[in-house]
């Protein structure tokens, strides 16, 4: 019986994957639209919140449709005029795309939020990682390590077996 020995990179330890391979890619709003353009964007995605980048990509934060209704239909504002600049929360996690996977897990356990926005060092929005992207990645790495340390045997027999039928 021989080792499997391979360098795809899923394989690898999952302390030590980071981030930039398994983000997805990152859709954002402008940040210089109204409150109804950014709320209609998000109806057209089907999501409940989306970053905020600027003219050079940069993260400047999140909205979320929920409290854009509250805040800007609840005040009797109107959305089509209303500036989302004055919408974006900026005290939202994130996460840079070389941290360790393991580090961006603990970080959204720790917010208790389920996906955020992956950047690189200077801010420039890259993508998004969540949850289930990194539960993957563990069964990925626990199904890679059973195939690794308990191999089939080269001589087992997989499938099912018939007696034959003897004829005279």
């Amino acid at each position: 019986m021989e080792q499997i020995n391979t360098n795809h990179s899923w394989s690898a330890n999952f302390e030590a994957r980071i981030v930039k391979d398994i983000i997805e890619p990152a859709k954002s709003i402008f940040n210089k639209v109204s409150v109804k353009a950014a709320l209609d964007e998000m109806q057209a995605r089907a999501t409940d919140s989306s970053p905020v980048t600027d003219q050079h990509g940069e993260l400047l934060g999140t909205v979320s449709k929920n409290k854009m209704n509250q805040q800007v239909g609840g005040f009797g504002h109107d959305p089509k005029t209303e500036p989302l600049e004055s919408q974006i929360e900026t005290n939202n996690p994130y996460c840079f795309e070389d941290q360790t996977v393991a580090e961006a897990e603990q970080m959204m356990l720790n917010a208790k939020v389920g996906e955020v926005p992956v950047v690189t060092r200077e801010k420039l929005l890259v993508g998004t990682i969540n949850i289930e992207a990194i539960a993957q990645e563990k069964r990925w790495r626990n199904a890679w390590n059973l195939l690794k340390y308990y191999p089939a045997a080269e001589n087992a027999t997989i499938g099912c077996s018939m007696p034959l039928l003897h004829h005279q």
